[in-house]
């Protein structure tokens, strides 16, 4: 349980800035052939424009990164500056691991919407089904359905399952711990990219203490969508966390990264073998601007349902970010410095803004 006892700061930081999720209640998908007005958006052609979006042919594509390569730090550095994400090889965490939190992910999202109404997230709550945390912040719905989980998802999956949660619990609990080594083992080769030496810049937060670290495991669910061209699955964004881990299902592509270089949509092609890694809000601010936050968004598929486990890694609530400016990276703080649950409480109230309202440009 050692990891599941600091979960809580973090949770506590979402509770104590609600976003009134629990009145945004996911559609029942299996029920509506027709796009629904409330999910309907306005896209424009680019959107959906072979020549628009980069493909394979010559176009720019994230980095795929093998763990195993001697020179992989360097190579994950220069892809959080130029991209913020890259593709990971020979991570480490077992196929067969992952299999099974993408079956559980499966059968839950099977359960009739009534079933899993019941762990509906409360108001103000971190964890349990619901829409996506973001979904506030835009005139449109998302077709999409989520569950989160941080530490043990117990007490939500007991309301869908009073007496088979058991497997479902163990397997997410087993998938944390694995995928909290990976993210530990990644900071560490992150930071030593940006040159950050003992001492003051570690501050109170010491990467090698296992227990120091939070993390959120959000399954999500993508429908088959009865008109592709005018849906969103995931509005762009941003990702809160230091980085966030991915794997997604190989039925269909759907997760797309900006290119800021050629202003285009990059789509991640699913692989069996490898995770995403995007870099978030707290690693730009912690590299003083060097890295680079994905922004990211998620397209739908007329015939195919897709699948993704998303872990988020942050540090606990009560940290301090502030840039890191010794070694290479010498150079005038971007921002200043802002706990964890401040950003937080900060995004919450200014989704596009959070960033720039830390800046000490202003």
């Amino acid at each position: 349980m050692f990891i599941f006892e600091k979960m809580a700061t973090l949770s506590e930081a979402y509770r104590e800035h609600p976003l009134n999720l629990h009145h945004i209640i996911p559609l029942d998908f299996s029920s509506a052939p027709n796009l629904p007005e409330s999910h309907a958006w306005s896209l424009s052609k680019d959107d959906h424009d072979d020549d628009y979006l980069s493909n394979s042919n010559g176009s720019p594509s994230i980095p795929i990164i093998d763990l195993m390569d001697p020179n992989a730090m360097e190579l994950i550095g220069h892809a959080c500056e130029n991209w913020g994400a890259f593709q990971l090889k020979n991570h480490g965490i077992p196929l067969s691991i992952i299999q099974e939190v993408e079956n559980e992910a499966k059968r839950l999202f099977a359960l009739p919407a009534d079933h899993k109404l019941k762990a509906l997230r409360s108001s103000g709550g971190a964890t349990g089904y619901g829409s996506a945390r973001i979904s506030p912040f835009f005139p449109k719905f998302m077709w999409h359905e989520g569950f989160t989980i941080m530490g043990s998802p117990s007490e939500d999956v007991k309301k869908i399952w009073p007496n088979d949660y058991a497997r479902f619990c163990d397997l997410m609990e087993n998938y944390q711990k694995q995928m909290k080594v990976l993210a530990e083992q990644l900071t560490r080769m992150m930071l030593n990219f940006l040159d950050i030496s003992n001492g003051e810049n570690k501050s109170q937060w010491d990467i090698g203490s296992s227990s120091n670290m939070c993390g959120v495991v959000q399954l999500n669910f993508y429908p088959p969508c009865p008109d592709p061209t005018r849906a969103m699955g995931l509005a762009p964004h941003t990702d809160t966390s230091l980085f966030t881990i991915l794997h997604q299902t190989q039925t269909a592509t759907g997760l797309q990264v900006f290119n800021e270089g050629t202003k285009a949509w990059v789509p991640v092609h699913p692989h069996r073998n490898l995770l995403v890694v995007n870099t978030g809000d707290l690693f730009h601010i912690m590299s003083n601007a060097r890295f680079r936050c994905a922004l990211h968004r998620v397209t739908t598929n007329k015939t195919v349902q897709r699948y993704s486990v998303a872990y988020f890694h942050c540090p606990p609530s009560d940290y301090v970010v502030s840039p890191l400016v010794g070694g290479v990276n010498n150079s005038v703080a971007r921002f200043r410095g802002v706990t964890v649950k401040e950003y937080v409480g900060i995004k919450s109230k200014n989704f596009g803004e959070a960033l720039s309202l830390i800046s000490t440009s202003n």
